[in-house]
């Protein structure tokens, strides 16, 4: 451990050396060893590593891809050191809109989204970086975004939504529309995965309301649960959260909205609820009876079970 230790700090004296070529042989070096020895990430954060490695992500796109992808190898066992460091948040903004390297805007988004799912207290600090939400959502917008920069990037909205008072702040920033716009123009399954789980998370707030209505965000839902298009297992169950999600957090109209979509698609909602996954039945069930329900009483869940789609259809809640 004590030779791992003097490597560590042998390495990380050298990101301050005046000559670039010594900076980015050190670099290589700290991103190898940082991916291949778990043990060392925390001995390379000791010897002082994060502010160098922040500091870098303003150079060379070259420079820029090892800092980014040595920083990701540290979120996973030193976040402390980055989240205490000054500028460190500021630095992976930066590069997200910044920076040329595709490889990295993947490891900072991916870094972000590291950060935010270890640890709750992060959410509310790396939400309120406007900043970083706009970059973001400026890489799954741009048309020419690699799959793999877009994926990163939604992780990381992911992330950031899980936070309730972040939700506000994303569809402030136009969220609502850009998902939407990225489910229609994206044949991907990945990519549409994990965009509806970023919107079932957002709908989770009373402000997406009038976005989605905006968007189209309620048809767009209801054509993925249609039998007809094919979506996979995982996009449905999205959309399902986020139609009940909606009925929960909207107001009249958007309950309204959501009841009659839901009735357009009841039997796409049915299926999920007879063979989804144990919470994407649930979420189902719970979506069917807000649809059926005739007093618009959708915010209360009873606990019952239906044997049979025709049965759903003909019970009064």
């Amino acid at each position: 451990m004590e030779v791992k230790r003097r490597t560590a700090r042998a390495l990380v004296a050298k990101l301050s050396s005046v000559s670039e070529r010594t900076r980015a042989e050190a670099l290589s070096e700290l991103r190898l060893i940082s991916k291949h020895d778990p043990e060392s990430r925390p001995l390379i954060a000791e010897a002082g590593a994060v502010p160098y490695l922040s500091e870098t992500l303003y150079s060379s796109p070259a420079l820029q891809e090892n800092a980014a992808a040595t920083l990701l190898n540290l979120s996973i066992t030193s976040r402390d050191s980055l989240m205490s460091t000054r500028g460190f948040l500021d630095a992976l903004s930066h590069a997200l809109s910044n920076s040329p390297s595709p490889a990295a805007v993947q490891s900072c988004a991916a870094t972000i989204y590291s950060l935010l799912i270890s640890d709750e207290s992060y959410r509310p600090i790396i939400g309120s970086k406007r900043d970083i939400l706009y970059s973001l959502l400026s890489i799954i917008t741009a048309a020419n975004a690699p799959p793999r920069s877009i994926k990163d990037a939604l992780k990381a909205l992911f992330g950031v939504a899980l936070y309730q008072l972040n939700r506000a702040t994303l569809v402030g920033l136009g969220a609502v529309p850009a998902l939407v716009s990225l489910i229609v123009r994206d044949s991907r399954t990945g990519i549409v995965e994990d965009a509806t789980a970023v919107l079932a998370q957002i709908a989770g707030c009373e402000e997406s309301e009038e976005a989605m209505r905006k968007a189209g965000g309620v048809r767009v839902l209801g054509d993925l649960l249609d039998e007809g298009t094919g979506a996979s297992g995982r996009i449905r169950e999205n959309a399902v959260a986020a139609l009940l999600n909606l009925a929960r957090c909207g107001g009249e109209r958007g309950r309204k909205e959501v009841r009659e979509m839901g009735a357009e698609v009841m039997k796409g909602i049915a299926d999920l609820a007879e063979n989804g996954s144990a919470k994407g039945k649930s979420k189902a069930v719970e979506l069917l009876k807000f649809v059926v329900d005739e007093n618009g009483n959708g915010n209360e869940v009873r606990d019952f079970r239906f044997n049979s789609y025709d049965d759903l259809i003909n019970h009064s809640i």
